[in-house]
């Protein structure tokens, strides 16, 4: 793609060089070859790039001013230079090799293949499915009965996705997930102790641009439907109950787990190995730190906190919060040990 179309599409301006030169992909400095971009957000960054064989490099707005630049490279100037990166990565990135169904691949009764679509290697999809246009089923994965899942996106080996699933348009799911399993709710029964599944009837939402790490678990909800919305992020492991609500472009770390019936607002950022309990409701834009604790029910927000709070501990509270309980527990402890070593002083000497 030439210089000029990626201007064109992601904004940015060009401060040096030729719009018509052809830019093949992206790289890091060590690997940059003569038709490939860099980029740089701070001056050394950019003094290491400007002498590369690269063929263009976006910077900072304003960066280039500090540099004579006297080789052919081109400079692209960005408010933001690795976001315009990430996007012209996958501007560049080259289209995956679609409409084949491998002849072991299992294709159910009445289920819609939609153009260039790619069936692994014993993939199975199950009857009255829907799968779109330029999307890919890789080996081994399981299509449930009636699931519909839009197009370019990319489901990964050994995925199990249930019956009663919706997925939309360019949404990525790793290797190993189960979308769309029953919840974990039960009815005991006091007198004998005895467990009944509460029904596990319910659907499972994933909409468009959401990408699921490996081995994710996300529950279809028990009689309504559990729901990823637009843009969302989940890393590996990461675990969804039946019910829970998560918004637009939210960022999931590994080892999280989200109890049944919970919400996670717009925007929020939840650090690894966070626990949220159930009916819990975390705001837009919060941030959870690692090892984060919400109790059932209970509600983390930012309101009348500073943008960029980070919530920390459990329960989950503003970090400075928790460093001044902390430095107070830290204190009370010194204190009561000097005490316990001046008794221990006075009946020695008695």
């Amino acid at each position: 793609m030439k210089i000029g179309e990626l201007i064109e599409r992601l904004g940015g301006k060009l401060a040096k060089g030729n719009a018509a030169a052809t830019i093949t992909g992206v790289n890091g400095f060590e690997r940059v070859t003569t038709s490939e971009l860099l980029f740089a957000e701070d001056a050394k960054a950019a003094s290491e790039a400007l002498v590369s064989p690269a063929a263009a490099v976006v910077l900072k707005s304003g960066l280039i001013e500090s540099y004579a630049v006297d080789s052919g490279i081109a400079v692209i100037e960005s408010g933001q230079p690795r976001l315009w990166f990430a996007r012209a990565a996958k501007l560049l990135a080259p289209e995956p090799n679609c409409e084949r169904i491998h002849e072991t691949a299992v294709i159910g009764e009445r289920a819609v293949l939609g153009g260039w679509v790619t069936v692994g290697a014993y993939a199975v999809i199950g009857k009255d499915a829907l799968i779109g246009e330029w999307t890919r089923i890789d080996a081994g994965a399981v299509i449930g009965e009636g699931v519909r899942i839009l197009d370019h996106c990319h489901i990964y080996p050994r995925v199990a996705i249930y019956p009663n699933t919706f997925i939309g348009n360019r949404v990525v799911v790793h290797a190993g997930c189960v979308l769309g399993a029953d919840g974990f709710g039960y009815v005991r029964d006091p007198e004998s102790g005895a467990y009944t599944q509460f029904p596990q009837q319910g659907g499972l939402v994933i909409e468009d641009d959401v990408e699921i790490g490996a081995n994710c678990t996300i529950d279809r909800g028990a009689l309504g439907a559990t729901r990823i919305r637009r843009g969302t992020k989940f890393d590996n492991m990461v675990h969804v109950a039946h019910n829970c609500d998560i918004g637009e472009d939210v960022v999931i770390a590994a080892q999280t787990g989200i109890s049944g019936s919970s919400t996670v607002g717009n925007g929020a950022v939840i650090a690894g190995q966070v626990g949220i309990g159930d009916h819990a409701h975390v705001g837009p834009g919060v941030i959870l730190g690692g090892q984060a604790g919400v109790f059932s029910g209970k509600t983390v927000s930012n309101e009348g906190l500073k943008p960029g709070t980070v919530h920390w501990g459990t329960p989950a509270r503003p970090l400075q919060q928790v460093l001044r309980e902390q430095a107070t527990l830290s204190r009370m402890a010194r204190s009561r040990k000097r005490e316990s070593k001046g008794t221990r002083e006075q009946k020695s000497d008695t």
